[in-house]
């Protein structure tokens, strides 16, 4: 597990010296968005034209490149990958699909997240706290608790009845339930229509082995967030910025940035490099590479 700061950073700038970066632009939301459907685009192209056994990595890159998708998706649940604001919901909203993500239930999930962050008793993300056993680590970074919170979701927005999410208000679950909803009719109806046009093996290849062969490596990337962090509500202590490739960084939106998005979510994407080049010298969490972390992480798992 990283270690503990060295010594105990300083207030963070306030939000109003920050608004400097907070401008958000439709052409650098737009710019990156076509980088990444160009991707996948060439990523499809890798399965389709794969001989043989070829298809396994070729599945592979194309899961990776829509597991990114998760960047763009909750990018948009801030509205600031986009200055147009139905542009970042219709966005959001597509780009959660492929995992099963619903972005009206995000953005309420999200939103507690960022306003309890790291908390045990209050972050959702934390309602099933990772242990520092491998049994755990490797059902999480698997997706085991990932595909199954994700159906439970589904099931309970068909079924009409999110009570269980405390984070979903009475006036807000009906708008969530028709989303879910739609997004359930959408992703059988895409299944159907593909398997009809194009063969009944053509949502394994292109999407559903896919996520599952790549939907490991973004619970890798996303573990490293917060765990090992405070819990208290200082952002300077409970989140971890990771400094990674710059491939990395395209795919994921700039979000390895995360305690800088977490001090300031209203900054954009394209905005947090400077963000960090103004306060790195402050946050407690600066990793140097995913692989890293997680070496030091397992270092000293329990059974």
């Amino acid at each position: 597990m990283a270690a503990a700061p060295a010594t105990q950073p300083a207030t963070a700038p306030p939000a109003t010296t920050m608004k400097a970066f907070a401008g958000r632009s439709d052409a650098a939301g737009l710019k990156r968005l076509s980088l990444h459907l160009g991707l996948l685009v060439a990523a499809g192209a890798l399965v389709a034209l794969a001989p043989g056994l070829w298809v396994v990595p070729a599945m592979f890159v194309l899961g990776i490149v829509q597991v990114a998708l998760f960047a763009p998706f909750h990018e948009t649940s801030h509205y600031t990958a986009f200055e147009n604001a139905r542009l970042n919901t219709a966005v959001g909203w597509l780009a959660g699909l492929g995992s099963l993500y619903n972005w009206h239930f995000y953005q309420r999930y999200h939103f507690w997240h960022h306003r309890f962050t790291n908390n045990p008793a209050r972050d959702p993300e934390l309602a099933d706290p990772p242990q520092h056993r491998w049994g755990d680590y490797l059902r999480r970074v698997f997706a085991l608790t990932f595909w199954k919170f994700r159906l439970r979701i589904l099931a309970d927005g068909l079924r009409g009845d999110l009570s269980r999410y405390p984070y979903i208000s009475a006036a807000s679950a009906p708008i969530v339930i028709r989303s879910i909803r739609l997004e359930v009719a959408v992703l059988l109806g895409g299944v159907l229509l593909s398997m009809a046009l194009f063969g009944w093996q053509t949502p394994f290849l292109f999407w559903i082995l896919p996520q599952l062969l790549a939907q490991p490596v973004l619970r890798l990337y996303l573990y490293t967030e917060h765990t090992g962090c405070s819990t208290d509500g200082n952002g300077l202590t409970n989140t971890r910025t990771t400094l990674t490739s710059p491939l990395v960084r395209l795919l994921m939106w700039n979000m390895p940035y995360h305690a800088e998005h977490h001090l300031y979510p209203f900054i954009p994407f394209h905005r947090l490099a400077a963000a960090h080049a103004s306060i790195r010298n402050q946050l407690a969490y600066i990793q140097p590479g995913y692989a890293r972390w997680h070496r030091g992480y397992v270092k000293d798992m329990q059974p």
